[in-house]
């Protein structure tokens, strides 16, 4: 058995069982156990926010007669915020398992799929000496991602799809072959099927391009920009993607700028860093200071892997991060999860450190017991479950 194999069986079962961890004392409907109260049972995993959304998405279409017969309260327009590639995901297994089981079991086997794309990132283009260690550090790395990724989320699937882009614009740019640029493309496309942020890849990319060849042509812009052009061409089917889905918005909401009007679901503001104004109405709070060290994380990862001359990676960073100053949500954390995989190679060799070993095994109980507080509160108000399944 090669190294890699064990490896990818540790991963997956650190993966599964940190999950079954978090889902079981809500599978058992503890009362008191940490001082919390589990009573609810795994009614809390399916109703934490936004998991029923999508659900109600994959059993309607968008359309607004047949959201208005799932019992649930939002306005119609609401759910075009939400992008239907998970929901499409969910219905897939939903004669299998049911809605609500597909909910989660979609978002676990993204989890495990992340994290195994993330074990070849870095150790296929050597981003780290430990790619083990480091691939371990990811499961529970930011805190926040360790609750997303144990509830209905998009978030998994949509940063599998992120990593396997740039995975194969890497490989692009290292053999030239189209195959690998196609799959990019492909893999983007998804991403952007999946969560409205994935035109960013887009934008990060046309930025590192861009770059590339101002710095590489200097007497023959043009030809070189026609070779670059058609080296690249197939990523416009990121925006593409983008089209295709405001045409479905056309045809079920009526509005192809549905997004659009899907009311203060989009939470974009000016000026930027407007999450530090308590008056945006989904902010509410002043105690944000977690908030300033996600922002210096962020933009460190970026200028740090600039210095490795990892520029495709910085630019996803950096564009993402930037476009996430101009995002006044309090839950900042969540919208910024998917610039983490390349802040962690951006910190590798801290992160793989026998300190942060060692610091990591003493912060898992509170990585822990931030996740259960936060899975017990974060809920929504759906008195009937069955409704979704």
């Amino acid at each position: 058995m090669g190294k890699s194999f064990k490896d990818l069986i540790l991963l997956v079962t650190t993966t599964v069982f940190s999950t079954l961890l978090i889902w079981l004392p809500h599978f058992l409907s503890l009362s008191g156990f940490l001082g919390l109260d589990f009573s609810n049972g795994i009614a809390n995993i399916y109703r934490n926010y936004d998991g029923l959304e999508y659900v109600v998405i994959a059993k309607t279409f968008y359309y607004p007669n047949l959201i208005a017969a799932v019992g649930q309260s939002l306005p119609a327009n609401y759910y075009a915020a939400h992008f239907p590639g998970y929901s499409l995901a969910i219905l897939a297994l939903a004669p299998f398992l049911g809605f609500l089981k597909s909910m989660i079991f979609i978002s676990l086997l993204f989890t495990i799929s992340s994290v195994v794309a993330f074990y070849f990132l870095v150790r296929n283009f050597k981003l780290t000496g430990h790619p083990l260690a480091l691939s371990i550090v990811f499961l529970f790395i930011p805190a926040r991602w360790v609750i997303v990724r144990s509830v209905g989320s998009a978030e998994p699937m949509f940063i599998f799809l992120v990593l396997m882009a740039i995975y194969f614009f890497l490989k692009f740019e290292n053999a030239q072959k189209m195959k690998f640029i196609l799959l990019a493309a492909g893999f983007g496309s998804l991403a952007q099927f999946t969560r409205p942020p994935g035109i960013l890849l887009f934008i990060a990319l046309s930025f590192y391009i861009l770059w590339k060849l101002v710095k590489t042509s200097k007497d023959n812009f043009f030809m070189q920009f026609k070779k670059y052009f058609l080296s690249y061409l197939p990523l416009i089917f990121i925006p593409f993607t983008l089209l295709v889905i405001f045409y479905w918005y056309s045809i079920s909401y009526q509005d192809f700028f549905a997004y659009f009007h899907s009311g203060d679901n989009i939470h974009l503001t000016f000026p930027p860093f407007s999450l530090f104004n308590k008056n945006q109405y989904w902010v509410g709070d002043i105690w944000l200071e977690d908030g300033i060290y996600i922002f210096i994380l962020g933009f460190l990862a970026g200028f740090y892997l600039i210095k490795k001359k990892l520029y495709p990676l910085a630019a996803f960073v950096l564009t993402y991060i930037i476009a996430s100053s101009f995002v006044a949500h309090r839950d900042i954390s969540r919208y910024t999860l998917p610039i983490f995989p390349f802040a962690l190679i951006a910190f590798e060799k801290v992160l793989t450190s026998k300190e942060f070993r060692l610091v990591i095994i003493i912060v898992l109980f509170a990585i822990y017991l931030y996740s259960q507080n936060f899975l017990i509160e974060n809920t929504a108000p759906i008195p009937n479950l069955e409704l979704y399944n």
